[in-house]
């Protein structure tokens, strides 16, 4: 029999963030969170409770733990877009329909009582959160910012009512077969044309202290008409600045300045560190803090943070000064290739800019959406 139960103790915030480790364990192609970013989301100053309900359940098989989902109100994006809705995230269950129909109804239950009258997901806390279940893709490496699963739980979540809201696409991107400088001339007309220019910065400190706000305003405008997006709290700030400050290099970001010195557009890569936190299970042991360190400094694999442009100069060609800039990347030593991450099915502007390169589209992910049914 399948039991329910609210996380509440120690004992079970450790089960639940656990569950997906041991299922995963002997995966070769899931990659975990960091176990201290999961840790804090227990705690009362946790950054995303000031514009959140959270609710975390798990399944029992007996003393077993067989399944998890999180339960996420998020009051500014309801506020955003006038809803009424619960996010479903962090669904992980062994391939019976059983748990997942129990999970579900436990989420959709809490959602009612919550005066709520839709559940989505996956979805996190924001877009910045991982997000999206995997329906293409399976025999791929996750990057670190998205979640790996098993091709079950489409069929799980499928079978209890939920349908496709949107689709995400992934893909490697490569450098062209032959460059003819073509980008970099465009690039260089488009810069002329707008009296745009590069930022610059000394190293990733002195490139917030600069470009800081210019950044997270570009974000909120760039993306405030895409599926999931919430605006920034002072906390989700500097949470994003510390994870910054982790691993992202000065020479994977391009920021474009106005002859104001105004941000237009701005491009952030990570440098992939997936297999480095893989063997420890997302703990920062000493021996994953050398591998992460080898990682940052000696990236084989990008993966790409966002691509964010002021509205105004959409049509501008201004995304072709940072494809230039991306393709100056592939192009340095030791880089095999790109991740793009999640790029909207739908969002031409951003995947049009992957034609300029060699593209392979390797994975797919869906969010899905239900109403509640009344009678709950």
């Amino acid at each position: 029999m399948i039991t329910i139960k609210r996380v509440s103790t120690k004992k079970e915030q450790k089960q639940f963030i656990d569950f997906p480790l041991d299922l995963y364990k002997d995966n070769p192609y899931f990659v975990p969170p960091l176990y201290g970013d999961e840790k804090a989301m227990f705690k009362p100053d946790f950054t995303y409770n000031e514009c959140c309900d959270i609710i975390n359940f798990l399944a029992f098989d007996g003393d077993k733990v067989v399944g998890r989902i999180q339960g996420i109100i998020q009051r500014a994006a309801n506020e955003k877009n006038s809803e009424k809705r619960v996010r479903f995230n962090r669904f992980d269950a062994i391939d019976d329909p059983e748990v997942a129909k129990a999970l579900f109804g436990a989420v959709e239950k809490w959602a009612k009582k919550k005066g709520m009258d839709t559940v989505c997901g996956p979805l996190g806390f924001s877009d910045l959160e991982r997000e999206g279940l995997l329906v293409e893709g399976f025999d791929q490496l996750s990057t670190f910012e998205e979640q790996y699963n098993a091709a079950y739980y489409a069929t799980l979540i499928e079978g209890l009512g939920y349908e496709k809201e949107v689709d995400w696409v992934e893909s490697k991107i490569y450098p062209p077969d032959e460059d003819d400088g073509t980008m970099r001339k465009m690039a260089d007309f488009v810069m002329k044309r707008y009296n745009l220019h590069f930022g610059e910065a000394k190293n990733i400190n002195d490139f917030i202290e600069k470009y800081g706000d210019d950044f997270f305003h570009l974000v909120d405008i760039g993306y405030e008409n895409l599926y999931g997006t919430v605006p920034f709290t002072e906390g989700m700030k500097q949470d994003i600045i510390k994870a910054f400050k982790l691993i992202v290099d000065t020479k994977h970001v391009a920021i474009i300045l106005d002859e104001n010195n105004k941000a237009v557009c701005i491009g952030i890569c990570f440098p992939s560190i997936a297999k480095a936190v893989q063997k420890s299970r997302g703990k920062l042991t000493p021996a994953a803090l050398v591998r992460l360190l080898k990682a940052i400094k000696h990236p084989r694999v990008i993966d790409f943070g966002l691509i964010a442009v002021d509205p105004a100069y959409l049509n501008r060609g201004v995304s072709a000064a940072i494809a230039a800039e991306i393709l100056k990347i592939l192009q340095s030593d030791g880089i095999e290739y790109a991740e793009t991450n999640l790029n909207l099915e739908d969002n031409a502007a951003i995947r049009n800019q992957w034609k300029r390169f060699r593209e392979v589209q390797h994975k797919r992910r869906r969010a899905y959406v239900k109403k509640i049914d009344r009678a709950l």
